[in-house]
């Protein structure tokens, strides 16, 4: 039925109606659109551009670390703490500036930055590093007890080693003997995983009048005998 179709102007005509009632909406969609895609791309740009500066400053800090410029090392690592809050960089500044303190005699201003970094950073080998640090320190300063609660946490199997060997320490500052060794010795049966001088923790051990737990042994493959022809 001829009635139910439209002939080409009409058609023309409902396209027109449709442009006019839709095009502000077709045309806002393309502005937001387009706002989106430049401002990610703007996003982008000013993220690798702070990427950037913050590993340029990076550099200048380690290379004056490298020279034992102290005035210097300092100056950068708390302009990338400040710069930079949340970043792995910064976490390393935070680091920095606790070595810093270390090497000029200030273990109690040390204290603070490990702690931030051991609380706060988003890497999580960065945050054991500071506690193992944290520990050092807090047994250096003859604090065995809390050196052992900031290791009470579970043990990660790649910082074992050291966790143990420095749980280890923190008993021989109480003189419990018997609970240092024991930490020596799980240091020791986890040394190869851990990086650490096993050679070390045996002298430790062998101070403390134990006797180092040998490494346990693979079991060896017997070769079955070859049947003569």
């Amino acid at each position: 039925m001829a009635e139910d179709y439209l002939t080409d102007d009409e058609q023309l005509e409902v396209v027109k109606h449709a442009i006019v009632e839709y095009a502000p909406w077709i045309i806002g969609g393309v502005f937001v659109g387009a706002a989106l895609f430049f401002g990610y791309r703007y996003y982008q740009s000013y993220t690798d551009g702070q990427a950037l500066k913050a590993a340029t400053q990076f550099s200048a800090m380690t290379a004056a670390l490298q020279v034992n410029d102290h005035a210097r090392s300092r100056q950068i690592a708390e302009a990338l703490i400040k710069g930079y809050a949340g970043s792995p960089y910064a976490d390393q500044a935070q680091l920095t500036l606790a070595r810093l303190e270390l090497d000029d005699g200030h273990a109690d201003k040390a204290i603070a930055p490990l702690t931030q970094v051991m609380n706060g950073s988003k890497d999580t080998e960065l945050r054991q590093i500071a506690r193992l640090r944290l520990a050092r320190i807090l047994t250096d300063q003859g604090k065995p007890d809390e050196a052992i609660r900031t290791l009470a946490d579970p043990i990660p199997p790649s910082f074992a080693a050291r966790y143990h060997e420095v749980r280890g320490d923190a008993y021989f500052v109480k003189n419990e003997v018997a609970h240092a060794v024991t930490e020596y010795q799980a240091a020791l049966a986890a040394a190869d995983s851990g990086g650490i001088d096993a050679s070390l923790l045996e002298l430790k051990i062998e101070d403390l009048g134990a006797v180092p737990a040998p490494a346990a042994k693979a079991p060896s493959i017997d070769t079955p005998n070859k049947v003569k022809p």
